[in-house]
């Protein structure tokens, strides 16, 4: 048996949720994405499956046992990674969606992000310098001055500049509000740096000429906290090509995305670090950060996608291919004919679980980035409309990355055992992606500050009508379904699950009114998996119907046949295996238990 080692995709969910489910073409044509067609986004999707496959996915498993090096202050990047920096960036992947004001090509958030998703898949270390640059480069566009925008956006979407966002410090991880780094005015406006950064992603490399790193510090005058601070754009090199002081302290060595530097970087060791305040106000810092955050964790979600997706596919490729036992049917016969394993009822399981987990997840994402374009194409024509869909994206926003990544993980752990010990050798991919994919959970936000974010701040925006308009969508689809023909006991299960929802979302109002916070913290990231797997078995149920639809118009012979059978079969087991949970979870949040918050420290263990 070939032992391959590469990332798989499947061109035609994708195909089928921007087209058949979410309608990616009724904004084609139109501004913005006026150059853009169904038949052009389609030759994109597949030429981009076969870059990645060419430039990236050789030097996935090279680089990850290469790593990063520290050499003399400079970090050097694996092999091939520089050659892939430069092909990246001469093909154009990284300004699909970028405005034509700036080089781009002005095409749907979607698109963009279903390639990043293969770039992610292929290979998640280097896909991870590109990604970070482009956040950078957003926010100067968006809150920068026409100068910086022209000095550094134009640089960092040609690939001669990569960009960074600097925000942990030793003492202020997920408090970022204690951060202590200094930026003190100079007298022709900018200012000088001071400060210590850590677990910095490609905080050095060696592919670009220079990197801009956005820097959170605090001016001598600023209040404490995160109301006090101030973003800084502070290159690597000066314009003038001399050294900004800006220096590697050490490179972490860890589990996984080991091909991604993951540094400690000090500024102004040497008096010599210069930086520009983006914009022209200060103490705006957290805001212009949390611009470049949020688009960072819906990448989040679309790394995890990328690594489940290929986990998936390639432990179904596995499972074809591998003989091992004979059938169930003929277990008493030990003469009977070894079968592939794909034919064991556990490892049916195991594959229907992950290809649901993986398509649900890949709807999600798709309808989140749908809003996106909807939001961009609506703005000006339909404010209400457009107010809407951004309330839509704050809400899933948390979902998609805090689901997403522990579901990644768990698809890839599910992926391991499909192969059995063959999984756990360097032999087959999916162990480097389970190692992976850990850091998506913790990374970008831990999935417990996504699960208060969407509790403490989403549920209540716009008092409360984005998640009313969210139930309101399920609601919908419940009532005009409920009667579908092989669907209705799944869509049923739907409709419990919401309900169960909404009256956990009531329990947290209660406690926040009645002085009981301590609870809020304690059940809100189950809270946040009852929201998402509502959603994505909303998702799969609407796939399916649509599914459906479109195969009863088809000849019994037809291909897309087995495509759409899938997609009813994935969604009726997530209904009936994980939306029940929901409920579940429901009564459990509704107990009010405090053992967690009652036990004292020294029960834990003794000394």
């Amino acid at each position: 048996m070939a032992h391959p080692n590469q990332y798989k995709s499947n061109l035609r969910d994708v195909s089928f949720l921007l087209f058949e489910q979410f309608k990616l073409d009724e904004l084609l044509g139109k501004p913005p994405f006026a150059n853009w067609g169904k038949e052009e986004c389609l030759a994109v999707l597949g030429e981009a499956y076969g870059w990645v496959q060419k430039y990236l996915g050789p030097y996935n498993r090279t680089g990850d046992e290469e790593g990063c090096r520290l050499d003399d202050g400079q970090v050097r990047v694996p092999a091939g990674f520089k050659e892939a920096w430069k092909a990246l960036f001469d093909a154009g992947w990284r300004t699909i969606s970028v405005d034509e004001v700036h080089g781009g090509q002005a095409g749907p958030a979607t698109l963009a992000l279903m390639v990043e998703e293969m770039m992610c898949g292929a290979n998640t270390s280097f896909s991870m310098y590109p990604a970070l640059t482009h956040g950078a480069a957003e926010v100067i566009i968006v809150f920068g001055t026409p100068e910086q925008q022209a000095t550094y956006v134009p640089n960092m979407f040609n690939g001669k500049f990569a960009g960074t966002m600097c925000l942990t410090e030793p003492h202020a991880g997920t408090d970022v509000g204690s951060a202590s780094s200094q930026a003190t005015r100079r007298p022709d406006g900018k200012y000088d740096i001071r400060g210590v950064k850590i677990f910095i992603s490609g905080g050095d490399q060696d592919m670009s000429e220079n990197i801009v790193h956005m820097v959170l510090a605090r001016t001598p005058d600023a209040p404490t906290g995160t109301k006090g601070l101030s973003l800084f754009i502070v290159p690597k090199v000066r314009l003038d090509g001399t050294s900004n002081d800006v220096t590697v302290g050490s490179i972490e060595h860890k589990m996984g995305i080991r091909a991604s530097t993951t540094a400690v970087l000090n500024f102004g060791d040497n008096n010599g670090c210069i930086g520009e305040l983006v914009g022209t106000v200060e103490q705006k810092g957290m805001s212009q950060m949390f611009h470049l955050m949020n688009s960072a964790r819906i990448g989040v979600g679309i790394q995890s996608l990328g690594l489940a997706s290929s986990a998936f596919l390639n432990a179904l490729d596995y499972a074809k291919e591998r003989k091992q036992g004979s059938s169930i049917k003929h277990w008493k016969d030990a003469s009977a004919p070894r079968v592939p394993i794909i034919d064991h009822p556990d490892v049916r399981r195991m594959l229907l679980d992950m290809k649901a987990r993986v398509e649900g997840l890949r709807a999600l994402a798709v309808k989140l980035t749908m809003h996106l374009d909807r939001v961009q194409q609506l703005a000006a024509s339909d404010p209400a409309a457009a107010e809407y869909h951004t309330g839509q994206v704050d809400l899933l926003v948390p979902l998609l990355k805090a689901y997403g990544s522990d579901q990644a993980f768990q698809v890839c752990v599910t992926a391991i055992q499909v192969y059995g010990g063959a999984g756990y050798l360097k032999d087959w991919p999916v162990e480097q992606y389970c190692r992976d994919s850990k850091i998506f959970s913790i990374y970008e936000g831990t999935n417990h500050i996504q699960a208060m974010d969407l509790v403490g701040r989403k549920l209540m925006q716009r008092g409360g009508a984005n998640v009313q308009a969210f139930g309101k969508d399920v609601a919908q689809f419940v009532a005009a379904n409920k009667q579908h023909a092989t669907l209705k006991d799944s869509i049923a299960v739907l409709g419990q699950a919401m309900e169960a929802l909404t009256g956990t979302g009531g329990k947290f109002m209660q406690w926040f009114g009645g002085g009981r916070m301590e609870m809020v913290p304690a059940v809100a990231n189950r809270f946040l998996e009852m929201m998402a797997e509502t959603t994505v078995g909303w998702l799969l149920l609407e796939g399916a119907v649509i599914a459906e639809a479109a195969a009863a118009k088809l000849p019994a012979d037809h291909p897309d046949r087995g495509f759409y059978d899938g997609k009813r079969f994935a969604a009726q087991y997530y209904a009936q295996n994980v939306l029940p949970t929901v409920v579940t979870k429901a009564q459990l949040i509704a107990r009010e238990e405090r053992s967690a918050l009652d036990i004292p420290i020294a029960a834990f263990a003794p000394e």
